[in-house]
């Protein structure tokens, strides 16, 4: 179970702000921290281009910068007000190895007092980790993150080991702007790759980066994929190499005329396209999984107490997504402990992952309550599918969707994705889990003290629903007859009530 005990307080939500001056971009992310969910509140980026200028010139872009100055200047003015403590601001490779990097941000320091700190390549590289450990806890092999003047390569490891290595193979020190040189780049990158491609050889590549979330949506798009969610998104080998070979191939305005990409990305996306080819090649990747979270959400990872960043991201989600919308806080725990019992007898169909997963269905139990009760399976359905949760797969998301949507209706979710991405044992798994929250919370009325004087359990193939003496009360009702009767029948079980 979760550290966290069933009657602890939950944490009170804070705010927390990232700017971040990449080599591309600068960016400020405001944040709601609830614990270890991390919410997104305000997004805001200039695509200033600090970096286009370093491998000829060694020197910051002097449009890069102005540009750059007028959004901290900015990002300085909605900010007002806050502590320093919660706000947080690095710079990355380029204002690291330009030769005017220092004097920019005394500049910075000096218009708009915003004290910007240098992080080394070491560090860039296991904040990068760290943010996709932050997405997703149990992530295994080598995360790569892009950005505009670097590439950072890191072998995943528990928190307190995590090393990686820094290399110039960002785009800007590929020569983008200026339209890609497939033989003469390819010859770079594996120059680079060559000394340590066995020290981070892995089947399982997580990638960072705008470059590469914008490759995966054009994947989304290529294959008619119906969840338009780019993190965890997850690409084969063979169509990885395919998708980097085909946008390589293209020119600008072949680049422009597909809908869905970055305009301020046309002149870089091909090299990206390369590193990741040679990547797949050199490193062996099999599965390439791309992580929404970076370098930002890897500095508030390690910002959280370590009994924090140990919780799990995607129960808490759940958690605070539903908070203070039904009657009682304490609803989803007791449901998990009245019937996680009963779902562990069951088949596990997802690779250890059951328990979890009904653990966060179980937080779930209230998020239709503010809904109109005609519309809460499918907005319910809705929410949890595009929810900004961390710490599940796409099969895990489209799931919880359908759990949702069965806590709240005894028919059949029509989305194409389910289809696309569950099996037929995990959707009759998502029916009877869903019937099961709506049975307990039907049958509690939403009391979770009500539930401690009920069980529900597998006995000799029959599902049987009793009560403790002196409460048989609870099973009175069509109601409460007609919710049992929809779980024993998702079970394929027969119904004994007493």
């Amino acid at each position: 179970m979760w550290p966290r005990g069933d009657s602890a307080p939950r944490a009170e939500g804070r705010p927390a702000a990232v700017i971040d001056v990449g080599s591309n971009s600068v960016r400020l992310v405001i944040y709601r921290v609830d614990g270890r969910v991390l919410w997104t509140i305000y997004n805001e980026k200039v695509v200033a281009g600090l970096g286009r200028d370093l491998p000829a010139t060694g020197r910051l872009n002097p449009e890069g910068v102005e540009a750059a100055m007028g959004a901290l200047r900015r990002f300085r003015s909605l900010l007002d007000g806050w502590r320093s403590e919660d706000v947080l601001a690095a710079a990355t490779a380029a204002v690291r190895e330009a030769a005017d990097g220092r004097a920019f941000l005394k500049r910075v320091l000096a218009e708009t007092g915003l004290d910007v700190r240098i992080i080394t390549g070491e560090e860039e590289a296991r904040y990068a980790a760290l943010g996709v450990l932050c997405g997703q806890p149990d992530a295994e092999g080598v995360v790569g993150d892009l950005g505009g003047s670097s590439l950072e390569l890191v072998r995943l490891g528990p928190i307190g080991s995590i090393e990686g290595v820094t290399l110039p193979l960002g785009p800007f020190s590929l020569g983008a702007p200026k339209p890609l040189n497939a033989e003469r780049t390819r010859r770079l990158v594996d120059d680079h790759l060559s000394p340590i491609a066995k020290r981070y050889a892995s089947a399982d590549f997580h990638a960072v980066g705008g470059a590469w979330r914008n490759l995966a949506l054009l994947h989304m798009q290529l294959a008619d994929y119906p969840l338009h969610v780019a993190h965890q998104y997850e690409i084969g080998r063979a169509e990885a190499l395919d998708l980097a070979r085909f946008v390589q191939r293209q020119s600008r305005s072949s680049l422009e005329r597909i809908e869905g990409l970055s305009k301020k990305r046309f002149d870089t996306l091909p090299h990206a396209a390369l590193v990741l080819e040679r990547l797949i090649e050199r490193l062996g990747v099999e599965r390439l999984t791309v992580s929404a979270y970076g370098l930002r959400e890897g500095m508030l990872l390690e910002a959280m107490p370590a009994d924090v960043r140990r919780l799990d991201p995607l129960v808490e989600g759940c958690e605070a997504l539903t908070a203070q919308r039904g009657i009682s806080s304490d609803l989803g725990r007791a449901l998990e402990a009245w019937l996680g019992p009963l779902f562990e007898t069951l088949p596990p169909l997802f690779d250890g992952r059951d328990a979890v997963l009904t653990a966060a269905a179980c937080r779930l139990a209230d998020l239709g309550a503010r809904l109109h009760p005609d519309n809460r399976a499918d907005l319910a359905f809705d929410q949890v599918l595009r929810a900004p949760l961390a710490g599940m797969r796409h099969a895990e998301r489209v799931f919880l969707a359908s759990v949702a949507f069965s806590r709240h209706s005894a028919a059949q979710p029509p989305h194409p994705v389910i289809a696309r991405l569950l099996s037929a044992e995990r959707r009759q798994r998502a029916r009877a889990l869903g019937s099961a929250i709506r049975l307990g919370c039907d049958l509690s009325g939403h009391n979770p003290r009500l539930l401690e004087r009920c069980a529900i359990a597998i006995r000799g193939g029959r599902l049987v629903l009793n009560v403790l003496g002196g409460w048989e009360d609870m099973l009175l009702g069509e109601q409460t007859a007609r919710r049992a009767q929809t779980l024993a029948q998702a079970l394929k079980l027969k119904l004994e009530m007493g």
